[in-house]
């Protein structure tokens, strides 16, 4: 990859480099490293070595090229170091508290010691790797971090650190500020408005299709992860072989340090983000003669205190200390914002399900080695997957879905019995009695994890037909045989799916009832088709609406739109606008939710009801004005208003929002300048994994960022270009392929192991 020159580590830092290969990573041997990188076109690397170590090696390497500065600055976040390096503006001094207080040498050293020879001399490998491509390129790092005292050499801390981190994500870790504020003695809260929901920028789209209606009678597997275009939750592709042992392609996060979703000969498989909840609340009686205990039982518990203190850049430069106290009970650690806050009778506490599992390599190395959906299943079972549905399919022609994943073991039972309703605090929010032991988690021999759902709790299917999943719960994976008798904790059953789960299904469904057998051109197009299904579903009604003359524009713009969002439709923005100030009217339908026809309902606008009908009218004009302030035609075409910006040049970008009824997913903003961009999640990795009659693999792809975030990278907007026309790229999986490539480069790395 050509990068232009930038500013040369200091000695001192190369040094240190050079001392954290030597002195920070435990020997797997006396062998030395030896792997073979090739990057095949766009950028992809294929990591080949004969073992563990020099594979971890290679990885490392291959990620830094593409992405180091953005990887540093994780470890710096997990670190608990972004105050010392960025200012504690923005949520980062409360970051590193966060970080600090529950990231300690305790957790690290349990950590450790649970993972595998095999994970560890992994791990090893890739401290290494990492160190060596910052002693390799010191002269040539990206602009975004070049000379930067933030990019360091790492430790395996670090990398304990990293899927430590990357697990709590959606439990503890959404709850940063509220536990790094939590106190006592503060009249002030630190944070009045939690956000209750799932951070922006994160959900999927899948689809495994089975024998019974494949045209090759074997497997296709539609992955379709909507995640963020920025930051260190982006995919990066990456290929890695042990011959005789892994041989699997895909991606992973760049924070993360395996194959996460992709394929091998045998399967492929992709992840949701699932509904099930990762942690709950406990409220605390506080013992009325200390604050600082609680009633457990019948007796007073202190709460450990752990005061930790962090580096915060100051105003003239120069870091200071600042000293935080975090507070945690047994269950976890203690929050604090307007609707919880720490009074003299009650505190509250969360437990989170993830905190404490350490299996999440193992159950990856599993995954990628797996050779059936049966094998797949056997592998997360094994509870290393944290936070998301698993959908694949095989070459034998089955369809899987699951949702094992790190979720309390509470039942109805449990939560009728202890929940406590709380003001403020959402319904999907669960808050349980802390002061007696009947309303701990459920224990249960067959999970590994304490206080975890065990597998065999948790809904799955295979089947020869297809499953899907888009968000929703697991009820609908297939709506011919409803997944049913759950805990809520994983999800609702028979309740209103999403536009998007029902757009999924409703195309689906048409593929099934064309009466042909299912192609992989077929799947690709479900998405690439751009369809709006939302309005499919809906415009008629908001047509009804025209006649006045202050409507006439719109319905103007509207009645011509081909009700897609492909880069030369014109008018899907303005029902983006439209729909987005529409859709919580009250009353809005007249099919309501009905859950024996859960993927036809709700259906219909109620325009005869005059109320609904003059709000209706009211956000078809509120849409217009703000296109009109912004200069944007309403009939514009999708791509001149929406695309990503790269080195100045504007990529028309195709999609639309899940919630205005796309299946294909893209969400941005309107800037009234620019107009729709910065993209700012969406349509990420997508793949189309199939095998032909004969059984071979068939892995079609799209990174739509590219692998790159460094702007003078040459793979920073590659493959977006292509997604922008609409195209595919395939990816080379076997050494023949691999070797025919026309822009083949290759790099072997040896050394010895520290």
């Amino acid at each position: 990859m050509l990068r232009k020159p930038a500013a040369a580590l200091s000695p001192i830092v190369l040094c240190l480099i050079l001392l954290a290969a030597a002195a920070c990573s435990p020997s797997a041997s006396s062998e030395g490293y030896d792997v073979e990188l090739r990057w095949t076109s766009y950028g992809v690397p294929h990591v080949k070595a004969d073992d563990w170590g020099s594979l971890g090696y290679g990885f490392a390497y291959a990620m830094a090229e593409d992405a180091v500065c953005v990887l540093a600055k994780d470890i710096v976040m997990v670190n608990g170091r972004m105050a010392e390096f960025f200012g504690a503006e923005e949520g980062r001094l409360e970051s590193d508290v966060f970080h600090r207080s529950v990231l300690t040498p305790e957790k690290l050293s349990s950590y450790s010691a649970a993972q595998s020879e095999r994970s560890n001399e992994f791990s090893a490998g890739y401290v290494d790797g990492y160190n060596r491509f910052l002693a390799d390129r010191a002269e040539e790092l990206p602009a975004s971090c070049a000379g930067e005292a933030w990019v360091a050499p790492i430790t395996l801390d670090d990398v304990s650190r990293l899927a430590i981190g990357v697990g709590i994500r959606y439990g503890l870790g959404r709850f940063q500020r509220e536990i790094a504020g939590a106190s006592p003695e503060e009249e002030e809260l630190k944070v009045a408005q939690t956000q209750w929901d799932l951070p922006e920028g994160i959900g999927s789209n899948a689809v495994a299709v089975g024998r019974g209606l494949s045209a090759s009678g074997r497997g296709i597997l539609l992955g379709n992860p909507h995640y963020p275009w920025h930051g260190s939750s982006r995919f990066h592709l990456v290929h890695t072989t042990i011959p005789g042992e892994v041989d699997v392609m895909g991606t992973s996060l760049l924070s993360t340090n395996r194959v996460s979703i992709g394929f091998n000969k045998d399967i492929a498989w992709t992840h949701t983000v699932s509904t099930a909840l990762r942690s709950t609340l406990y409220r605390l009686d506080l013992d009325p003669e200390n604050p600082y205990n609680y009633l457990y039982d019948g007796e007073s518990k202190p709460l450990d205190a752990r005061t930790v203190t962090v580096q915060s850049l100051g105003e003239d430069g120069t870091a200071v200390p600042v000293e935080r106290t975090v507070y945690f009970s047994h269950f976890g650690p203690v929050i604090e914002n307007e609707a919880l806050p720490w009074t003299a009778e009650h505190a509250y506490s969360l437990r989170d399900a993830v905190l404490d599992n350490y299996y999440s390599a193992d159950t990856y190395d599993a995954l990628n080695k797996a050779t059936s959906t049966a094998e797949i299943e056997a592998a997360i079972s094994q509870q290393g997957v944290f936070w998301v549905n698993t959908v694949a399919a095989d070459r034998e022609g089955n369809a899987f879905y699951a949702d094992i994943s790190g979720t309390p073991n509470v039942d109805a039972e449990l939560l009728e019995r202890c929940r406590v309703e709380v003001p403020g605090v959402p319904g999907r929010i669960f808050v349980l009695q802390g002061g007696t032991s009947d309303c701990e988690w459920r224990q249960d021999e067959r999970s590994r994890v304490a206080g975890a759902l065990p597998p065999q709790e948790m809904p799955r299917v295979t089947r020869d037909d297809y499953v899907t999943n888009s968000n929703d719960s697991y009820w609908l994976s297939n709506p011919s045989a409803p997944l049913e008798g759950y805990s809520p904790i994983i999800g609702a059953e028979r309740t209103a799916r999403s536009l998007r789960t029902r757009a999924g299904l409703v195309f689906m469904q048409e593929l099934i009832d064309r009466g042909d057998k299912v192609t992989p051109d077929d799947v690709q197009e479900m998405l690439f088709s751009h369809r709006n299904y939302g309005a499919e579903l809906l415009l008629d009604d908001v047509l009804k609406l025209c006649g006045p003359a202050n409507l006439a524009a719109v319905c103007d713009a509207l009645a011509s739109w081909d009700r897609t969002m492909t880069n030369e439709s014109r008018g899907g923005h303005f029902w983006r606008e439209f729909w987005g100030r529409a859709r919580g009217i009250d009353d809005l339908w007249t099919v309501p939710f009905d859950a024996e026809k859960p993927v036809e309902t709700p259906r219909g606008l109620a325009v005869g009801n005059a109320a609904v009908a003059e709000q209706l009218r009211g956000a078809l004009l509120e849409a217009e004005k703000v296109l009109t302030e912004a200069g944007l035609a309403l009939d514009a075409p999708l791509g001149d208003v929406q695309y990503a910006e790269r080195n100045g040049e504007r990529i028309p970008i195709p999609g639309g929002e899940g919630w205005a009824g796309m299946f294909s997913m893209i969400v941005t903003q309107l800037d009234p300048e620019k107009g729709y961009t910065p993209i700012v999640h969406g349509n990420s990795y997508i793949q189309v994994v199939s095998w032909d009659e004969e059984g071979n693999l068939d892995p079609r792809a799209i990174l739509t960022y590219s692998q790159s975030p460094e702007p003078e990278s040459s793979h920073y907007s590659d493959q977006t270009k292509i997604y922008s026309e609409g195209g595919w790229i395939t990816l080379p999986f076997t050494d023949e392929e691999i070797e025919a490539d026309p822009n083949l480069r290759r790099l072997r790395l040896e050394s010895p192991r520290s």
